[in-house]
């Protein structure tokens, strides 16, 4: 039984997981957090990502905590609506499509609760040296033992430790979109009934939607930066960043800048993607956001770490462990389908790609193949 390390226990890690244990592998999944991570926005399943739900065994309980939206609005900067649809929103497109938009921490719990016979899980920890010979890679962590596994896979997000280790620094394989995202959660002061606003404001512009029966808000601000100087490890700096901006804007700006400055759930990050000529050396290899992260523009970062790591434990074990062939055959599978669907964060600056666009790109790879 080959032995796989997996960093990162978001959503590739986790579903790279259950496909490994199922091919007799042992997996192990290491991630930096104490628990899941709460909060995030609401992210879309979408295409042949439906498919690998369903394999899973997921689909029927994904399905049930879907949103529920029945529209929105489109407003200018003093809040009046200048647009409306009850038949497609920003977030998710087509109201009546067969895809599914769930809350990011929603999926996660589902993932982890399926996932957690058969999987051993070290929450609280992370990688900080990575040492690979002929007959495995020696894995030093920050907390616990160091240990020695067959295999290791970084499937631990856009500022991937992994990768650094293994590849080098960050700054060779991140592209800068031009914007940073916020996400936070506030009390429903808007009163908003499965219904989302959208608001442009210069470079700046935000879309909220009600979640929790319409108890809480999702509220995801945006804003034209270039790459962010602060470190992004420093919250206070990049939080007052977000609060300012937001107290800048005419409508709401007062409640959203204190929602911002008190949601324990704060995330802000630069919109970038990861673009690398391979994403595997030796015995190490890259999942999702880590190796080819599209952005939250692209609104198909979830489905490629869904659909990555099905093809990647897959390759794995049609190769019966071989890890040459299998990554060879992993990144021969995945980089058409990467490729459509990182376009589709920069096909059209500033809105979402064409619905021709996306229908192509979700669909653009069989699991089968």
């Amino acid at each position: 039984m080959r032995t796989i390390l997996i960093s990162g226990g978001g959503i590739a890690g986790p579903v790279l997981a259950h496909g490994l244990r199922r091919h007799g592998f042992a997996p192990t999944v290491v991630e930096r957090a104490p628990g899941r991570r709460p909060g995030g926005q609401a992210v879309d399943i979408r295409g042949v990502a439906l498919d690998v739900v369903e394999r899973m065994g997921l689909l029927e309980r994904v399905s049930r905590e879907r949103t529920r939206m029945r529209g929105m609005s489109i407003l200018d900067p003093d809040g009046h609506e200048v647009d409306r649809s009850t038949e497609a929103t920003f977030s998710s497109g087509r109201l009546d499509s067969e895809d599914i938009e769930v809350l990011r921490e929603d999926l996660v719990r589902l993932v982890h609760e399926h996932t957690q016979g058969g999987v051993e899980y070290l929450f609280g920890d992370s990688v900080t040296r990575l040492d690979e010979d002929e007959t495995g890679v020696r894995v030093d962590f920050a907390h616990g033992p160091s240990r020695t596994f067959d295999l290791v896979v970084g499937a631990d997000g856009l500022h991937s430790t992994v990768r650094r280790l293994t590849f080098g620094p960050e700054e060779r394989f991140a592209h800068h979109l031009g914007s940073c995202l916020s996400v936070f959660s506030a009390d429903n002061f808007l009163g908003l009934d499965n219904w989302q606003m959208w608001l442009t404001d210069g470079d700046t512009g935000f879309g909220i939607m009600p979640v929790r029966d319409n108890t809480e808000l999702r509220i995801a601000f945006g804003f034209r930066s270039a790459p962010l100087a602060r470190d992004r490890r420093d919250g206070g700096a990049l939080r007052q960043l977000v609060v300012d901006r937001l107290a800048s804007m005419r409508w709401e700006g007062a409640r959203l800048a204190e929602a911002a400055r008190t949601a324990p759930d704060f995330y802000c990050d630069a919109m970038a993607q990861i673009r690398m000529d391979t994403w595997s050396r030796g015995r190490v290899t890259l999942l999702g956001d880590a190796g080819y992260c599209p952005s939250p523009l692209s609104g198909q970062g979830t489905s490629l770490a869904l659909v990555g790591a099905h093809v990647l434990a897959d390759c794995l074990a049609r190769a019966r462990g071989d890890h040459r062939t299998a990554y060879a055959r992993y990144e021969r599978r995945m980089r058409p389908f990467v490729a459509l669907n990182q376009a589709l964060a920069t096909e059209n600056p500033g809105g979402p790609a064409s619905e021709e666009s996306v229908e192509h790109a979700k669909n653009a790879l069989t699991l089968d193949g």
